[in-house]
């Protein structure tokens, strides 16, 4: 395989039911050479947490006025067009794209390969296969958990194992569907804002979201959370 898009992200968490996507880096590679490349932060509608902020080095001056997924979701799948994807655990950057573009009512079905378990396959006797551990073996510069840089050297790390490793191990190389069920979710209700508005104003909380912009579910949890806390 030598022709793919490196991707990676940056979110405010693990989960892509709850947390959203802060940063994307994808670099497309055609017949092994870098052609283009993405990168662009995207506004989470919701505070960053201290500890988001401290991993990345993302600040709330960084997305507060960066454009939505609404607006690079698209752009994104575009810039992939029909090739597979590259990936260090590539399942967690496919599934938080997806996950947007569903809920876009856009369509995002890809074929990858991920660089993490073909190091674990490749590269059993060392003690971590994390991308810092694996570009610091094969001296990649890497300014980890930044989106770009990241997607850069997954890029260059994939054409290190591959060159050492497709030999011995062509299966690991060969691109597999990415499989992720996800429905659609709907936007919060009316009844949510003016629900979540009462409890803001009544418990004097300073609300992380920006209510217009959660789903239903999201507006359901933070009621929940809210009740939970400070009670009826």
């Amino acid at each position: 395989m030598n022709s793919y898009v490196s991707l990676d992200l940056e979110t405010t968490g693990l989960s892509p039911k709850l947390d959203r996507i802060i940063e994307i880096g994808a670099v497309k590679v055609i017949n092994g050479e870098v052609v283009d490349n993405f990168s662009e932060f995207l506004c989470p509608c919701r505070k960053l947490e201290e500890k988001t902020i401290e991993l990345t080095g993302i600040t709330e001056a960084d997305v507060c006025n960066a454009p939505g997924a609404a607006e690079v979701i698209p752009r994104l799948i575009e810039f992939c067009e029909d090739l597979p994807l590259v990936g260090h655990r590539i399942m967690f950057d496919f599934s938080f794209v997806k996950h947007a573009a569903v809920n876009l009512g856009l369509t995002f079905e890809k074929e990858g390969v991920d660089t993490l378990k073909i190091s674990r396959a490749c590269h059993p006797e060392l003690d971590s296969k994390r991308l810092t551990a694996m570009c610091e073996h094969y001296g990649i510069p890497l300014q980890a958990h930044r989106a770009y840089n990241d997607a850069l050297a997954t890029s260059q790390l994939f054409q290190c194992l591959k060159k050492d490793f497709e030999a011995k191990y062509p299966e690991s190389f060969e691109p597999k569907k990415l499989i992720y069920q996800i429905k659609r979710e709907s936007p919060i209700r009316p009844f949510q804002i003016e629900k979540l508005k009462r409890l803001i104003e009544m418990y004097h909380v300073d609300c992380p979201y920006e209510l217009e912009k959660l789903t239903r579910n999201e507006a359901s949890r933070y009621i929940d959370k809210l009740m939970a806390k400070y009670g009826k």
